[in-house]
């Protein structure tokens, strides 16, 4: 819309549906839509995964942290965002929480209740995502094992 770098399209790898909670830390591939609730932190599964996208719609919540690449939001964050490329914050989006972004793109009517940070280095926002906690980690359950434990 304002400037030349669009958010790569990447295919949605996963989508949480409206009415699901998920208690728990969620690692991803790819493309994340999220209709749902997620308590814990979202984050892409590898810290350089460059594609990595996350979708949160104006349904959509997190309470938790978010460590992308990319991030579309229109819904709530309740916690700070970690956008190592791009973060676009659409007419909905609400986020409780410090915002440390590389670029940004902001509509009007959204939020940020929380500090901006700008932020061009990717080792930083790679010391951010090292933050977590070992219990945090700990707590980290992959989609694709549930599903193969079935």
């Amino acid at each position: 819309m304002f400037g030349k770098k669009k958010i790569k399209s990447s295919k949605i790898d996963t989508l949480i549906g409206h009415g699901v909670e998920v208690f728990g830390d969620i690692k991803f591939h790819g493309g994340l839509h999220l209709d749902g609730k997620v308590t814990g932190n979202v984050s892409s599964a590898q810290q350089q995964d460059a594609g990595a996208v996350l979708v949160v719609s104006d349904k959509g919540r997190i309470e938790g942290d978010v460590h992308v690449a990319y991030a579309i939001i229109n819904g709530e964050v309740e916690g700070n965002v970690y956008a190592a490329e791009k973060l676009e914050l659409s007419a909905r989006a609400r986020i409780s929480g410090n915002v440390y972004y590389n670029l940004l793109e902001m509509a009007s009517g959204a939020e940020i209740n929380g500090s901006m940070l700008h932020e061009t280095s990717e080792n930083r926002f790679l010391e951010h995502k090292d933050d977590l906690s070992d219990e945090s980690v700990s707590n980290v359950h992959h989609l694709d094992d549930v599903i193969v434990s079935q």
